[in-house]
């Protein structure tokens, strides 16, 4: 597959305009004095389906043939790209299957089972997703739809940051959480073309740090199922197509741990009235208690998804 390019990302905006929703951009006076400089939240938390993850599904689903729409399609997914393909499969009439694991938090297991898609659940400390899939798809005559490594999936989650840059202008810095880099490419890509001095820097959590090694040794690294509390960035490994574009696009890499991440969710639930899940936060996190001097700079941060399992997150505060 050839790398998507900025191209790709105008496209894209334009194949989700009107379904996928404008998230606003959220400001902080209280948090641009913490900082001292100028921040500016790109509420992904209230897209569809509560993640970014809708854009890239939507896009993907909306391009397939009338053949492949019929046979359906499989992803895997620890929660918010499988509640977004089972939302754009229903707003497209396309029969899809989730492959999730047994341990994904149940507030994401139930959406997607409400948005009308099959789920297959998976042991993760046993079973590979991807073969799961990939035999589904076999079986079932299913197009698998990969749930970050796929041009179209990478070019619909760039359109976040084409959106914060045309509304807010141009930024010096640009903190995003990163999983299997399809967000952080997409975001990337959207940056170098709309502000080119923009430093773009991925967050990862630091019991899954595997990209951040990546990025540092230029050669793929993996991790297998690292324990965290940021469960949409438990994936092993970037892909074949966001790894390249990482390596050309991203400037810096950076990780959390969970006590930080954890700190940082709450502060932007009650500084924001952001419900922001774990994962969702790695940006802010990076932002507010990293190391990078953001002093007098104009600093986007993608805040990823807000789906939150209310019953972990009572005991996560209990702990605070």
């Amino acid at each position: 597959m050839t790398l998507p390019t900025f191209a790709d990302v105008e496209s894209a905006a334009l194949q989700i305009a009107g379904v996928a929703h404008r998230t606003p951009v959220a400001t902080s006076r209280g948090v641009d004095a913490r900082t001292g400089a100028h921040l500016f939240f790109k509420c992904e938390n209230l897209q569809r389906a509560g993640a970014f993850k809708f854009r890239g599904a939507y896009n993907a689903l909306s391009r397939l043939s009338a053949d492949e729409r019929r046979r359906g399609v499989v992803t895997f997914s620890s929660g918010n790209n499988a509640q977004a393909i089972a939302l754009a499969g229903q707003v497209l009439d396309i029969p899809r299957v989730i492959v999730m694991p047994s341990d994904a938090p149940a507030v994401k297991r139930i959406a997607t089972e409400g948005y009308g898609a099959e789920v297959v659940l998976y042991d993760r400390e046993r079973e590979d997703r991807e073969a799961i899939g990939q035999r589904l798809a076999l079986e079932r005559g299913l197009t698998l739809i990969p749930p970050y490594d796929h041009p179209h999936i990478i070019a619909g989650q760039g359109t976040a940051t084409r959106e914060l840059i045309e509304e807010v202008g141009a930024l010096d810095f640009l903190f995003v959480p990163c999983g299997g880099g399809g967000l952080l490419s997409g975001s990337a890509i959207s940056a170098r073309a709309m502000a080119p001095g923009c430093r773009v820097i991925g967050v990862e959590p630091a019991a899954g740090d595997d990209a951040t090694r990546s990025f540092r040794t230029k050669q793929l690294q993996t991790v297998h199922n690292p324990k965290t509390v940021a469960d949409g960035a438990r994936t092993p490994s970037l892909g074949s197509l966001t790894f390249p574009l990482v390596l050309q696009y991203v400037s810096d890499m950076a990780t959390v741990d969970d006590p930080t991440l954890l700190r940082t969710m709450f502060y932007l639930w009650e500084r924001l009235k952001m419900v922001v899940e774990p994962t969702g936060a790695l940006g802010a996190a990076a932002a507010l208690e990293g190391t990078t001097p953001l002093r007098g700079a104009r600093v986007g941060i993608v805040l990823s998804g807000g789906n939150v399992d209310m019953t972990q997150a009572s005991q996560w505060a209990a702990t605070r």
